[in-house]
């Protein structure tokens, strides 16, 4: 067996729009940098995910280390791109602008509106009104749930700051699946479950046991399983749903009242993770 490593890193700059593949990742507290510092609202505020418009599957963003406001924020912004549309970049919003609330499920978040141009575009894209907010203070986010420890933030991520999976255990859900009812749709890539990193080198649902684990220079807590949700569903080459991983995992990895696949990790320390670093097992 091949020696554990991470063999896949991404970031997905704008939360429900395609990824970024790269060869390193830069860890902070919240999450990696440049992940998820983008979100889509309603004008009421509330997040626009891929459950509700499969569509931005096919819309991806890349971050620009160059692209600031006229004032600066000191970070990149990103370029936007989707069928139909031509691409756009968007610059982060100056320091000090006034914020808005936004809700990502239920709980309430401060953001920055992006410029009226980038709310556009995604508009005429969804056609339905959408706003382009950004996270300009990450650390004002608390975590979700009771796994986090005082002062521990994350980005506009759904519940923690990274993603973990196996590649070995995506090879024995995709067995599963040719064995069930929608063998058809199988089997799917790693894609399906955006993953922040992917490693290689592991025995099936090995991450299961795995508490605390180092990843290059960073050690971090796996502090639980991800709960799946439609959005798993959804080819992210077509914005298509089918009934598959839900209706396999429904029936092997249900763990109380979530379908999983995949650790949630928080971040001991800050750091940099390159594709091909050394990985441990710290902690069962």
């Amino acid at each position: 067996m091949t020696m554990p490593r991470p063999s896949a890193l991404h970031i997905y700059p704008v939360k429900a729009l395609a990824g970024t593949a790269l060869d390193e990742l830069t860890v902070e507290p919240w999450g990696p940098a440049g992940d998820r510092r983008w979100m889509l609202t309603a004008p009421d505020g509330n997040q626009l995910t891929q459950r509700e418009h499969p569509r931005l599957a096919l819309a991806c963003a890349e971050p620009l280390p160059g692209i600031t406001s006229a004032q600066g924020a000191g970070e990149g912004g990103v370029r936007v791109a989707a069928p139909g549309r031509e691409p756009l970049e968007v610059a982060v919003p100056p320091r000090g602008a006034d914020t808005v609330v936004v809700q990502l499920f239920g709980r309430k978040v401060e953001a920055v509106p992006a410029a009226a141009d980038a709310s556009a575009w995604f508009s005429e894209y969804l056609r339905t009104p959408a706003q382009l907010v950004h996270m300009d203070a990450p650390e004002h986010r608390r975590q979700i749930g009771a796994f986090a420890r005082p002062g521990e933030t994350v980005s506009f991520a759904d519940g923690f700051p990274l993603l973990l999976t196996a590649l070995s255990s995506l090879d024995a859900l995709n067995s599963l699946i040719a064995q069930g009812d929608h063998a058809d749709e199988g089997p799917l890539p790693m894609s399906r479950f955006r993953p922040n990193i992917v490693i290689e080198g592991t025995a099936p649902w090995a991450e299961d046991d795995w508490r605390r684990v180092r990843i290059g220079e960073v050690v971090f807590r796996v502090v639980k399983p991800c709960g799946r949700c439609v959005v798993t569903t959804t080819d992210q080459a077509t914005a298509e749903r089918g009934k598959e991983p839900l209706r396999t995992l429904a029936r092997h990895r249900r763990f109380g009242d979530q379908l999983v696949f995949g650790q949630n990790l928080i971040p001991e320390r800050t750091g940099r993770v390159r594709s091909g670093d050394s990985f441990e097992v710290l902690d069962q």
